[in-house]
Parts: structure tokens; C-alpha cells; sequence
């Protein structure tokens, strides 16, 4: 049962849900870290801009930021310290239109798109014969539902979601319906309206942006425009078919979620400890706190206990193995460390 008992304990000021998750966004960090970015040329006409953190190393992490982010995010940023530090290259890449400029198409990303991570890993793989996948929130349900589809690369060996809404649906109500929310919806509201405002002057003929100002919840949003615009019926009929929730039975590499149980934007559905309990390649930690990607601890600084607990995922036995050794083994040894803490 790879349940993990969690060994994040913060400070008793710091086991608020929300004090974590505004507190990682707002307190100021500086990050060591040199970047390279690409552009790689989607088909269809599209692209996608990858940052590169390079230390000369053979594996190589590749982070998924979360809704709204980019690889500029200090979250992003810290973790690619992190693993540059650990002997891993990181490349952080940008969904469609996250990098700064708009991408060319009308369509844009959603937490389901896993073929653009799929252009990504094959676009790396060249370089890198072992490769773990790192998912933030977004970043981190779509890295998860990769990790469980038929055609996962045979380079990628490890994988881990950190404050993952693997049940959509579910996370969208806690987003639209608690009250405590409102700060975070309002403001990714904003940030999604302006952004398909800006789409629509360039397609005008197939975006509608009348009356989008009165938008105030996931639910008309999505139905409004991520559904039809990625070819779903409805909001409900993209939640469903893109949480990673009912993937993670076919998870085959060792797998971290990390997710904390007062995380703000989870609902109790978020949580998959059936799956865990019958997947021996997923592993299911839920600390009481640590809110919406923050887990601050202050045992170093500013840095995320998060990051450290993933670094150390990924040098166990199941997560550092070679390309083509026995998988079950793996999982094995991985399970027997993360059990003894």
C-alpha cells in the first residue's frame, strides 16, 4: 500500500491552508538559474516555447507549470534549482499562449492536453535516455493522465504531482462554490477573460467575447470556451474526460502525488487512496497542511519543503532505475524506501 505518512510538519502559524498558499506566491525568493529557451514547431502551425536549464547531466525532469503560470513561476524556478543541484537537467516548457506571446491558433491549452507534453518528452528524449515528469496543479492532472495512457515514452521513468486536482469537476465546485475561494477565482478570471479578449481580436469570427466581463465562475468559462474550443461538449464533458483521477490505475512508472489535505482548491475527491492502495507504482502522500503548492516550512529559508521531498522521490531505487530493468522491481524498491520514511 504505498500510502506515504507524510513528514512535512510546519510551523503551527503556517498549517493554515491559505496562509501557505499566498504565502508561497508573495514572499520574494531569489533563484540562482540559467536558462536557455526554444521554440519547437507544433503541426498544425503551431508552437511551444521550452527554457532549458542545463548543468551537462543524463537525466533530465521536465516541469508542467500550473493554471495561468509559466516557467517563470518561482515554483517553477526553484524546483529547476533543485534538481540542477541534484545531478538532473530540468526544461521547463510553456503551454500555448503562456510564454509571453500568443500562440497562433484559437485554441489554447487545457488540463487534459497531453499531446503537447508528448511533443515535449519526444523533443527531449533524443538528448535524455531517462526522464521524470514533474506536474504542478494543471500541469500536474495533465502529467498524471500522460503517465496513465497507453503511449507513455519508454525514456520517462518516474513521475510527480504536486497539488494535483485529479477530479475536475469536483475541484472546479470548491473553486467556484467556497467562499474563502473568491481571491483565487476572481483572479484567475481575470487573467482567462483577458486572454481570450485578446484571441478574439485576432479571431474574431469564432470567439465571442460579449458579455465574458460577467464570467465569474470555472463553470461558465469552461463551458464557454475551453469545451468548444478543444472539442468537448460541454464543461462537464471536459472535466470528465480530462481528469487524471481515472487514469491512475494504469500508472506504470513509480509516481509521486503530493497533495496537502487543507489545500484551498481540493475537494475530498482529489484525494485517490483506493487507486494508491491498489497501484504499487502510485504513491499517495497527504500531509495535513501545506495548502496550494506551498508547503513552506522555513527549515531552509524560503525553499519548499516540496522541493526537497521530490528530490528525494526521485533518487530512490523505483524513480533513479535504469531505462529497461525490471519494472515491478522498481516499484519494489522504491515502496520498501519511501516506507521506511
Amino acid at each position: 500500500m504505498p500510502i506515504i505518512q507524510s513528514a512535512f510538519h510546519p510551523p503551527l502559524f503556517l498549517r493554515n491552508g491559505h496562509a501557505q498558499t499566498i504565502l508561497a506566491a508573495l514572499l520574494p525568493r531569489r533563484i540562482e538559474l540559467r536558462v536557455e529557451r526554444e521554440r519547437v514547431e507544433l503541426p498544425g502551425g503551431d508552437f511551444l516555447d521550452l527554457d532549458w536549464a542545463r548543468g551537462g547531466n543524463k537525466r533530465l525532469a521536465i516541469l508542467s507549470h500550473g493554471l495561468e503560470g509559466s516557467s517563470a513561476n518561482k515554483y517553477i524556478r526553484g524546483m529547476a534549482a533543485a534538481l540542477i543541484a541534484a545531478g538532473w537537467d530540468a526544461l521547463a516548457w510553456n503551454f500555448r499562449g503562456c510564454s509571453g506571446e500568443p500562440n497562433r491558433l484559437v485554441r489554447f491549452y487545457h488540463s487534459g492536453e497531453t499531446g503537447d507534453l508528448a511533443s515535449v518528452i519526444e523533443r527531449a528524449a533524443g538528448a535524455y535516455p531517462r526522464i521524470a515528469l514533474i506536474g504542478f496543479s494543471l500541469g500536474g492532472n495533465m502529467t498524471l493522465k500522460y503517465l496513465g495512457e497507453p503511449q507513455v515514452h519508454p525514456a520517462v521513468i518516474a513521475g510527480v504531482g504536486i497539488s494535483v486536482p485529479v477530479d475536475l469537476a469536483a475541484s472546479s465546485r470548491a473553486l467556484d462554490r467556497r467562499w474563502a475561494n473568491r481571491i483565487y477565482l476572481r483572479r484567475f478570471m481575470a487573467s482567462l477573460i483577458s486572454k481570450v479578449r485578446a484571441k478574439a481580436l485576432l479571431f474574431p469570427d469564432q470567439l465571442d467575447v460579449a458579455g465574458a466581463g460577467r464570467i465569474r465562475t470555472f463553470a461558465e468559462f469552461d463551458g464557454r470556451y475551453t469545451a468548444p474550443l478543444h472539442g468537448f461538449r460541454d464543461a462537464s464533458d471536459y472535466w470528465t474526460r480530462s481528469s487524471a483521477r481515472q487514469y491512475l490505475q494504469r500508472v506504470a512508472v513509480p509516481t509521486l502525488l503530493l497533495n496537502a489535505r487543507n489545500d484551498p482548491f481540493l475537494a475530498p475527491e482529489c484525494f485517490p487512496y483506493p487507486e494508491a492502495r491498489e497501484n504499487p507504482a502510485l504513491f499517495l502522500e497527504t500531509p495535513e497542511s501545506g495548502g496550494h503548492v506551498g508547503f513552506l516550512d522555513f527549515a531552509h529559508g524560503l525553499q519548499p519543503w516540496s522541493e526537497r521531498r521530490i528530490v528525494e522521490f526521485l533518487a530512490s531505487p523505483g524513480a533513479s532505475r535504469e531505462v529497461g530493468s525490471n519494472a515491478n522491481a522498481g516499484h519494489s524498491d522504491c515502496l520498501s524506501r519511501d516506507m521506511r520514511g
